[in-house]
């Protein structure tokens, strides 16, 4: 890990999915893209920012992925029971307990995802002093992700997920990339007060905007450049095109 030029900033990865649409027993942060796990490309990503601490939220075959990465200088979290993403978040609170600086979220199954693009969203998120400020893409086709709802100012209202969303708000190409900076104790503040009553029945993460807005808190949205390096991976064929997109990019050593 590089020097700590963000010593402010904490990283939470998430990576407890089980991955079942890659219909393999892997974990699915375990799965080789250009001859490294998903989740090392990630790491790669989080660790040339000098952040101050990096903390991985692991669920199913928590073993083997602590194993391979032992090594690494990282802060475990456990998710034994995958329950959103705001339980994932919620699980870290203990290690986070007393931390007042900026809390980077961070998807582990996006091997194509750049520091740069990191680097520019904790800036947007300092220069507007934001409580929590989402990135975002535009996709050709945004079917299956969460549409990101702007204010007239240009902010984020809210985020829907598309089992929630209406026919209006689906029409949306803008979509969350699942990555986020918020102001840890603005979110520590309202991840208690998370509800389930949605389609999946679980702790959206998303869910944390609304709330912030509510409480008079600036929400921000930073779209990125290239929405190729946000993708995530759920299925064979999407590890098979990051895997040509990766070495097409020329794999680091």
């Amino acid at each position: 890990m590089s020097a700590a030029r963000h010593p402010d900033v904490a990283a939470l990865v998430l990576a407890a999915g089980q991955g079942t649409r890659m219909k393999s027993d892997l974990a699915k942060v375990l799965h080789p893209v250009a001859g490294r796990p998903l989740l090392a490309w990630v790491l790669d990503a989080v660790g040339a920012l000098g952040v101050a601490r990096v903390l991985v939220v692991v669920g199913h075959q928590r073993e083997h992925v602590m194993e391979r990465f032992a090594d690494a200088g990282l802060e475990w979290v456990i998710q034994a029971e995958q329950r959103g993403t705001g339980h994932a978040v919620m699980m870290a609170s203990p290690a986070l307990a007393g931390f007042t600086g900026t809390l980077l979220v961070v998807c582990g199954d996006t091997p194509l995802l750049e520091a740069p693009t990191l680097e520019a969203l904790l800036a947007h998120h300092a220069a507007t002093g934001a409580a929590v400020t989402v990135l975002s893409m535009r996709l050709p086709d945004p079917a299956g992700y969460g549409r990101i709802v702007r204010d007239p100012a240009g902010g984020i209202a809210a985020i829907v997920e598309e089992r929630d969303a209406s026919p209006a708000v689906r029409a949306l190409d803008e979509v969350n990339s699942g990555n986020y900076a918020f102001d840890y104790p603005a979110l520590a503040a309202v991840l208690g007060t998370l509800g389930t009553h949605n389609a999946q029945h679980e702790y959206y993460l998303t869910d944390t905007v609304a709330l912030l807005r509510g409480r008079g808190r600036r929400t921000e949205v930073l779209c990125a450049a290239d929405y190729r390096e946000l993708l995530g991976v759920n299925t064979p064929e999407q590890l098979a095109e990051a895997e040509r997109l990766r070495i097409e990019r020329g794999a680091r050593a």
